[in-house]
């Protein structure tokens, strides 16, 4: 959480920056649906129809009501804004005017279907942009979804459904507007779709037996209800940040579990996960950094890197906070994240220590209110090395105590000096600059060895009788417990300071690192240079060795590095293409290839990988420090991002280039096919008058060579037809029978040699298709198969009926095509080398095939003959084109 609010109460600048950037904007609902058919656009037609009752100013931008009367009936009373009309490959598609909406500035818009996708043209290619232009305009918008078209849950719906939805909306949308669920139970929505309120009754039958089952259904209501309660639990911590409103504010649970140097930390994690699972909860993992995380050796800090990547794995968000104590940054976590639950650990100390120290439990149990604390105990084994920890590097370094006395000394060296003129009282003063600055510099233990060490002096040099450490006056042994106790809360005092000026000066670091890091990826327009530089600037930062790799022809390389000539062995190679391949962190200090000397960390764009990149040290510990993690996570980030922007930049252009090499192809085409067109016309009306007056067989050959080439030329015009989106459909029923008899009669000569087997039965159903470019399909197909089939082989055209479908395919005998490149056939002047289809040609036949096919609504499909060498192609009816029985009115 990056916007939290500060520790004096005040709301925090990023708070205020995100109420600053809605003000002027306008509010968006959401009607949020576990199915189709719960009641989401009656719903929002209702809503709508009060708040025009209510006074305000409200249009429907787009409603789909799918033929349901009671919902067509809420419409009525409603300003309805005409649609638009885009006209898209002949035929006219209508869509939300999104221009005339923004001029009529009502004050609510009603938009259904928020997941939808517009038609090719649309200013916005999905209809939840139209709807932020609609929001950024000032306009409130009330809009519908399901929840199987929220981004991170598409995979989750598609596990159980078996069904995978292409238009999906980013979370990002529901987590700014309100949401409002309409919920039925599973029963009432299956009566509803047996009583055709869904569905039609037709289509309601198939539903019910794969969609709509009530397992299916269950699911998605768990799904729908559990989604609307996060997005509210997150609108309502937004809004205690932005209001500074302290508290907990449990409406959901909120789960963190403090993660230490002590053996037992990766059962806490695991112990949160169990807890954060049962609960629905989000969870997190913090460390807490104190100045005595310094002093850790290296088992203990990969103890705790350990955990917090066990943390990571399980699903929970890490974070490493610096704090003066323990205490303190867990306190303050948990009150900025509104934790509900807090997972800690006790080990067993002894009375002693907790007199001393007091108890980290004790005092979380009571300084945290409204916070459930679950307290784990760690295991027996974990108390004598907890203890060994403390006692390493506690009492601070050898040189600190030497510099101390050396200080001491001084002091006493300059009192002596000057005790002529001073009198006790202020030379006991002068005993508290070593102990201020040893407690300054060198920490607690060596403020205390200080304060002692200068009462010691103070009393064998200074108070009578001199040179021994009797006392003599019983108010100068008063003076000297009142130094001493003097010097101890000095000394307690300074370490505090030093601690929290050394927190500051770590997170002021790590915030300068970041802001220079970006202003300098910012500056570069190259990926090469982006890695020079996020090497070199990490490499520096955490201390470390880093290379960052890149896919190429033959693998991961390494594409730049922190030092020259840096190469990675096997086994760091395959850590790197496991990161590659899966999108997890790999190698040293994680929990996957941990023989590799290097860690690597995936760099993502979206759902890609990027790049990855490694890290290593020299001495051979783990390239992380636990305080390092959220360093690295961040650093990690920003080179993500400026990769994907050079990423899309370079997109961008190949897009434009694209787009400029197909307008000059399309115009080409087009210009030579129609110079080509009157030339060809003339000779093949010349041949048709010598052929009255003149009986040569030259004539045949130039009269079917040059119908090839106009066939050709037509080829050329139709691709250029489908490029510029020109088609015009005229569906219309048609016979396969006929069509196919057609065909073959127009394709004889190109026939020649081949038997043509029929094999289309009378009695199928009539196809919705457009005749004529119909008739162009199969023309090309049966070319395609006279031209490469063997010569004397037979070419079969069967069409079959196939469950809600039916096939037509075009068989012809011969090499066949190359396996797993059967699809390619289809491309625009694609020749497949090494197969039957490499003869020579132009490689337009197949792919104005599939264009035409795509635009009447068919698909088309390319294999290998089972039986014997050959291959095969076949155009696929769905069951929407086929007309059933002897009516053949078309709705069109």
């Amino acid at each position: 959480m990056n916007d939290r609010v500060n520790s004096d109460g005040r709301p925090t600048p990023e708070a205020f920056l995100r109420a600053a950037a809605e003000e002027g904007r306008g509010r968006l609902k959401i009607f949020l649906g576990a199915a189709p058919g719960v009641g989401k656009t009656f719903e929002m037609l209702s809503e709508g129809a009060a708040r025009q009752k209510a006074g305000a100013d409200v249009v429907v931008g787009v409603v789909e009501t799918h033929g349901r009367a009671e919902t067509e009936a809420l419409t009525r009373g409603l300003e309805i804004l005409p649609r638009r009309a885009i006209d898209y490959q002949g035929r006219t598609l209508t869509e939300m005017d999104l221009d005339a909406l923004l001029e009529r500035r009502p004050a609510l818009a009603l938009v259904d279907e928020l997941a939808h996708t517009n038609a090719p043209g649309s200013r916005h290619p999905k209809r939840y942009q139209d709807v932020e232009e609609l929001l950024d305009a000032g306009i409130d918008v009330y809009s519908t979804i399901n929840i199987q078209h929220v981004e991170s849950l598409n995979d989750v719906v598609a596990s159980f459904t078996r069904v995978r939805v292409r238009e999906t909306v980013p979370d990002s949308i529901l987590e700014r507007a309100e949401i409002e669920v309409v919920d039925i139970p599973p029963d009432e929505l299956i009566e509803r779709l047996k009583e055709g309120k869904v569905y039609l009754p037709q289509e309601a039958t198939r539903a019910l037996s794969h969609f709509f089952s009530k397992s299916n259904l269950s699911a998605l209501r768990e799904l729908a209800l559990r989604r609307a309660a996060q997005a509210v639990d997150a609108q309502m911590l937004d809004h205690l940040r932005a209001n500074a409103l302290g508290g907990t504010w449990a409406g959901s649970e909120r789960i963190l579990v403090a993660v230490s140097e002590l053996p037992g930390s990766e059962e806490l994690v695991r112990a949160a996960k169990r807890i954060a699972d049962a609960a629905h909860a989000s969870w997190t993992a913090i460390h807490i950094e104190t100045p005595r995380t310094r002093t850790l050796d290296e088992p203990a800090l990969r103890r705790i890197a350990a955990a917090l990547n066990l943390a990571s794995t399980l699903g929970a968000a890490v974070a490493s906070v610096p704090a003066g104590s323990v205490v303190e940054g867990l306190k303050s976590y948990a009150a900025d994240a509104r934790a509900t639950q807090l997972v800690v650990g006790k080990s067993a100390r002894s009375r002693w220590f907790e007199l001393r120290h007091g108890s980290v439990v004790d005092r979380l149990t009571r300084e945290t209110p409204g916070v459930a604390v679950h307290v784990l105990p760690l295991g027996a084994t974990s108390v004598g090395e907890a203890r060994r920890a403390r006692l390493r590097g506690s009492w601070g370094r050898p040189s600190g105590y030497v510099w101390t006395t050396l200080m001491v000394a001084a002091i006493t060296a300059l009192g002596l000096a000057l005790f002529h003129v001073l009198d006790l009282g202020n030379v006991a003063l002068l005993y508290l600059l070593p102990v201020m600055t040893a407690a300054s510099l060198f920490g607690l233990r060596t403020g205390l060895y200080a304060g002692l060490v200068s009462s010691l002096g103070y009393n064998f040099f200074f108070l009578p009788p001199t040179g021994t450490l009797t006392v003599s006056n019983p108010e100068n042994i008063i003076s000297v417990f009142v130094l001493l106790g003097v010097a101890v809360a000095t000394s307690q005092l300074t370490a505090r300071v030093r601690a929290q000026a050394d927190i500051a000066a770590i997170s002021a670091r790590s915030n300068a690192a970041l802001a220079g890091y970006l202003r300098q990826l910012t500056r570069l327009n190259d990926v090469t240079e982006v890695a020079r530089a996020a090497c070199g600037e990490i490499a520096d930062l955490l201390g470390v060795r880093v290379a960052l790799l890149q896919e190429a022809d033959t693998g991961l390389s390494v594409l730049a590095a922190s030092e020259t000539g840096t190469r990675l062995e096997i086994m760091e190679l395959a850590a790197a293409q496991w990161v590659w391949d899966t999108a997890q962190p790999a190698g040293r200090g994680t929990g996957t290839l941990t023989a590799s000397d290097w860690q690597f960390q995936p760099l993502l764009g979206g759902k890609r990988v990027l790049a990855v990149l490694g890290v290593a040290r020299d001495d051979g510990r783990d390239p992380v420090r636990p305080d390092q993690l959220a360093l690295l996570g961040s650093l990690l980030d920003q080179t993500s991002l400026a990769l994907e922007r050079l990423r899309l930049q370079a997109e961008m252009r190949d897009v434009d280039a694209v787009r400029e090499r197909d307008r000059l192809r399309a115009a080409l085409l087009s210009s030579v096919s129609h110079d080509l067109r009157t030339p060809l016309t003339s000779v093949l009306a010349a041949a048709s008058e010598l052929r009255r007056s003149v009986d040569n067989p030259l004539l045949g050959t130039i009269e079917s060579e040059a119908m090839r080439l106009n066939r050709f030329v037509a080829n050329l015009l139709d691709m250029a037809r489908v490029e510029a989106g020109a088609l015009r459909l005229n569906l219309e029923a048609a016979d396969l029978t006929d069509a196919v008899a057609a065909a073959v009669h127009d394709t004889r000569r190109s026939l020649e040699g081949h038997e043509i087997q029929l094999e289309v039965l009378p009695d199928l159903p009539l196809v919705k298709v457009d005749p004529q470019l119909f008739h162009h399909c199969l023309l090309n197909l049966l070319d395609n198969a006279g031209r490469y089939g063997d010569p004397g082989t037979p070419i079969i055209v069967r069409a079959e009926r196939k469950p809600g479908a039916l096939l037509l395919s075009v068989i012809d005998q011969g090499p066949g095509l190359p396996l797993g490149r059967e699809a390619e056939v289809f491309e625009t002047f694609k020749r497949l080398e090494g197969s039957d289809r490499a003869i020579s040609g132009t490689g337009l036949g197949l792919a104005i095939i599939k264009a035409f096919a795509e635009a009447m609504g068919m698909t088309v499909e390319a294999a290998n003959r089972e039986d014997c060498a050959g291959a095969r192609f076949s155009i696929h009816f769905p069951e929407r084109l086929l007309v059933r029985g002897t009516d053949q009115g078309i709705e069109l």
